[in-house]
């Protein structure tokens, strides 16, 4: 198969290669003194900082070059307790925590809306007619504070932002509610954006091919050598993962998404809208923020230890070093971030194969429907649903219609329950998390409910939060039909990310101490000369400068 989709765009005759890489371009030696002309801000979804160490080794591409070249905290951390997707997309580019932008959850429950479906998913706007949470109009109105592209454009109208990915709520949350142009994957039909939004050229350009690469079939990828170790079936449930190699009929989008070619798309889409648009090439500092989704498909799938996710890493640090080496040839002036949005946890049936046998699924009991059935039991309060949630853990929420005895019975009933099972760490109160302070000081040295702090929202957080143990996955053994392994935790797998700067010209080092991808927008805010007042941001200015001199000086 054709080494990039890049080079599919190339022989559709309709948008520029991207370049092959074998090693990054050399560096000068003195850090640039006037800021970028362009901000690539990539977010690569469950890019965990045990998946990026891990094969650290074996990178040719355009991760060596950020690992060997660029600034590299390999200890960053999505630092709240709900580590799903849009809580860490929406703090990539804001600074903020989800205490602050209001993205609690990929979805929350609220039960006062006049909507019949009472789960809200991050990205709609619930009050448009005919909707529900699957059937949704995608929107930016529940992020409560500005993106760095917000910021930029109100200080310099001149200011161009561009926000693409694999996923809704990467681009939108990253992008922000006053971006320019945002676009993601919505289907076999390519790259959607809001409703009413016309299709440009270039779009339907990229829809096109894709819709051809589609179309081919994919006989899969070669397995690369650091990948052979990886290569023994597991049975998880109904399904084996473990040896898969992304082979795919022609016309099958659900395998095109589960796969390399995803993220593939999504950057040579970047590099066509870079170069269309003009990005970086005027007087003022553009802004692009790329979601790379494919990662968390694949994890969500097969697991994060398998050839699936071996070779998804392989392909991505070659992608990457093909849309770096683009943008070199150029000539653009431009400063990259990537990091992820949360991390990740391997199937329990792998984990146990390899020296883990306490790796366990979670108990069916703690679902919500299941635990609402046994409180209504306990209580004798029938007849409605008394707890909701979205899941066997995370916030749980008490019917609205309960009076004040009731929801205190069904409380202590559901703590009672929740705390002597064998699978749960802790319960907190909403009344307890919200005494708590704003969490500060080292990620990696605070407590789990201060985590829980960093997540909580008085208006759309639950009346409790349910924390499982480590080593307990979300997904019952009955649901694993669906996904084999996931993430949302409170612990390291899921909280820890990399997060690494390179800009040609910044000498390279390595600091191994905690960081927040809250102190993004803050770093490359200095880096820009835009000023932020630290009150409105949780996050710090990171310095990029090594040894003498400092980025973050004013």
């Amino acid at each position: 198969m054709l080494k990039n989709v890049a080079a599919a765009l190339l022989l559709a005759g309709s948008l520029p290669a991207l370049a092959q890489t074998e090693a990054p371009p050399a560096v000068a030696a003195a850090a640039p003194a006037t800021p970028p002309r362009l901000i690539v801000a990539i977010a690569v979804d469950q890019f965990s900082a045990d998946l990026f160490s891990e094969y650290r080794q074996y990178y040719s591409g355009g991760l060596r070059r950020l690992t060997e070249q660029g600034i590299v905290f390999p200890r960053g951390y999505q630092s709240h307790a709900a580590t799903e997707t849009c809580p860490g997309h929406s703090t990539i580019l804001t600074g903020s925590r989800p205490s602050r932008t209001g993205i609690i959850a990929n979805s929350w429950f609220d039960l006062g809306t006049a909507r019949a479906d009472k789960l809200v998913y991050c990205a709609e706007d619930e009050t448009q007619p005919g909707t529900d949470s699957e059937h949704y109009q995608a929107s930016p109105v529940h992020l409560r504070v500005p993106t760095l592209g917000g910021r930029m454009k109100a200080a310099n109208p001149a200011t161009r932002v561009v926000s693409i990915a694999g996923k809704d709520r990467a681009a939108i949350m990253m992008g922000g509610p006053t971006a320019d142009q945002v676009w993601w994957l919505g289907g076999p039909e390519g790259y959607v954006s809001y409703k009413g939004v016309a299709t440009p050229p270039l779009v339907a350009k990229v829809n096109e091919v894709m819709a051809r690469r589609l179309a081919e079939g994919n006989p899969g990828f070669e397995l690369p050598p650091q990948c052979a170790a990886k290569d023994f079936p597991v049975k998880a449930g109904d399904r084996t993962v473990g040896t898969g190699r992304f082979a795919r009929a022609a016309g099958d989008y659900k395998a095109f998404r589960i796969s390399p070619e995803q993220d593939a798309m999504t950057l040579a889409f970047a590099a066509a809208a870079i170069e269309s648009m003009a990005l970086g090439k005027q007087a003022q500092t553009d802004i692009i923020s790329i979601g790379l989704s494919a990662t968390d498909y694949i994890g969500h799938t097969y697991g994060t230890e398998g050839t699936e996710s071996c070779i998804q890493v392989d392909r991505l640090d070659r992608e990457l070093g093909a849309f770096f080496d683009r943008l070199d040839k150029d000539g653009i002036d431009y400063a990259v971030v990537l990091t992820a949005d949360h991390g990740g946890h391997d199937l329990p049936e792998r984990h146990r194969l390899n020296a883990m046998p306490m790796e366990q699924r979670v108990d069916k009991a703690l679902t919500p429907k299941a635990l609402s059935a046994a409180i209504a039991e306990k209580t004798g309060i029938t007849g409605r649903t008394l707890i909701w949630g979205d899941g066997p853990a995370g916030d749980l929420y008490f019917d609205r219609g309960l009076t004040a005895a009731q929801r205190a019975r069904v409380e202590a009933a559901t703590l009672a329950l929740l705390r002597v099972h064998p699978q749960v760490q802790t319960v907190f109160t909403k009344a307890e998390i919200a005494a708590t302070p704003a969490p500060s000081g080292p990620p990696e040295s605070w407590s789990l409910i201060q985590e829980a702090r960093a997540s909580f929202d008085p208006q759309r957080s639950g009346d409790l939060l349910l924390l499982l143990k480590p080593r307990v996955m979300s997904i019952p053994e009955a649901a694993v039909m669906g996904s084999v392994a996931t993430h949302g935790s409170p612990w390291d797998t899921d909280r820890r990310v990399p997060i690494l700067f390179w800009r040609k010209g910044l000498p390279h080092f390595e600091q191994p101490l905690g960081v927040e991808t809250v102190d993004i927008l803050p770093t490359l805010a200095a880096l820009i000369k835009l000023p932020v007042a630290k009150d409105q941001i949780d996050g710090r200015c990171l310095d990029l400068i090594a040894g003498d001199g400092d980025s973050c000086a004013e």
